[in-house]
This record gives C-alpha cells, sequence and structure tokens, in this order.
C-alpha cells in the first residue's frame, strides 16, 4: 500500500513539474487572458502585459477595449461576441494598440468555458504575435500596387507620344506642300519625343525606388 501511495505522489509531482514546464513556455510565447461573461478581465499572463506594455493591474478589472486599435468595424466584434456567446470557439486575427500608441496583430483564440450544468462561466483567450506575418502581407500588397502603378503609368502616358509619332510618320510621307508644314509636322514630332523621354526618366526612377524599398527592407 506504501509503494501505491509513493508512486501516485510522484506522478502528482511529475504532472505538476510537467504543467510547471508547460506554463512557463505559454508566457514566453503565447498571450492568455480569462475574462468573465461579460468580457471583464480577471488574468492576464506576463506575455500579454510585455506585448500590450499595460501591467496586471491596469489590465484586471477592464476588458479587452482597452487594446482596441479602431481598425476593425464594429461588426468585426459583435460577429465575435455572438460566436462565443453561443458556445462556439471564435478566432480571427486582431489589430491592437498598446498603451505606448504602437500597434501589434495577433492571432486570436477565444474558448468559452463551461461548468457543470453546461452554463458559460468564463471565455478564455489564447493569442499569437503574428506582426512578422502582416509586414510580409503589406509589402506584397505593396509591392502589388506599385506594378499597377508602373503599368498605368505605361500604358497611358507612352500611349499617347507614340500614337501622335506614328500619326505624323504617316503624315510625312503624303506630299507636303510647304516648309511650314514640315517645321510643324518636326515641332510635334518633337515634343512627342521629348514626352517620350521624360517618361522614361520617370519610370526609371520609380523603378529605381522600388528597388531601394526592397533592398531597405532585406537590410532590416
Amino acid at each position: 500500500m506504501k509503494h501505491n501511495y509513493s508512486m501516485k505522489d510522484q506522478s502528482k509531482k511529475d504532472l505538476l513539474r510537467l504543467l510547471g514546464i508547460y506554463q512557463q513556455a505559454i508566457d514566453l510565447n503565447i498571450i492568455c487572458s480569462i475574462t468573465d461573461i461579460e468580457g471583464t478581465i480577471v488574468y492576464v499572463n506576463k506575455k500579454f502585459c510585455e506585448v500590450s506594455r499595460f501591467s496586471e493591474k491596469e489590465l484586471l478589472g477592464q476588458n479587452h477595449n482597452i487594446v482596441n486599435s479602431d481598425f476593425h468595424p464594429k461588426d468585426f466584434f459583435e460577429n465575435l461576441w455572438n460566436t462565443i456567446k453561443r458556445g462556439d470557439i471564435w478566432q480571427g486575427e486582431v489589430k491592437s494598440k498598446a498603451k505606448d500608441g504602437s500597434y501589434f496583430w495577433l492571432h486570436s483564440v477565444i474558448i468559452p468555458v463551461f461548468d457543470e450544468s453546461k452554463n458559460i462561466v468564463e471565455f478564455f483567450s489564447l493569442r499569437f504575435p503574428i506582426d512578422e506575418k502582416k509586414k510580409r502581407e503589406e509589402e506584397k500588397t505593396e509591392y502589388i500596387k506599385s506594378l499597377e502603378e508602373m503599368l498605368f503609368m505605361i500604358s497611358h502616358k507612352i500611349r499617347q507620344p507614340v500614337a501622335n509619332i506614328l500619326g505624323l510618320t504617316n503624315l510625312s510621307e503624303e506630299d507636303i506642300s510647304s516648309s511650314e508644314e514640315i517645321i510643324k509636322i518636326t515641332g510635334y514630332m518633337k515634343d512627342s519625343a521629348l514626352s517620350l523621354d521624360n517618361f522614361t526618366r520617370e519610370l526609371t526612377a520609380f523603378i529605381y525606388n522600388i528597388a531601394q524599398k526592397g533592398k531597405n527592407r532585406n537590410c532590416l
């Protein structure tokens, strides 16, 4: 019998040790919080305080509006609350605002906690920082926007002077009755050529700026 108790005691010690290690791992990497059914914060871990810049004392008794960035529309959070209040798990990406005014992105998972009567008593939240992921997405969007802008510049700014030059070339192949007409056509062709030259300079500078932005991002 003593041997059995010893085994049980050892098992409990091992379990407590593993739980302690597990909690340390969570505190280092995952933001945790617990709220009551009204959304009032009753527990936060160290990682939450570290990322939000708020102390535990400042967060307890508040709701998560304390880190609201005003980025998401009202119906975003209405959908969140409707989901967890009916007992379902909600997950999504949330942009939040720290105490110092900086912004941070989190992938959030909010889990309803039930009592023995299957009533919701708390909401348990796990949040994972995803700033790097969002930064890459924003850089990709910015790059695509730059390419679209470049294509717009090419299609609109190069088409007209080229059309002018082609039209003037056709005119020059016809019989021209006076030197004044030649001077006029030559002037128009010169203006079109200057427009093309200015555009190529503008396009070169635009592409250079895109390349520099890419280099600067790689250096960070």
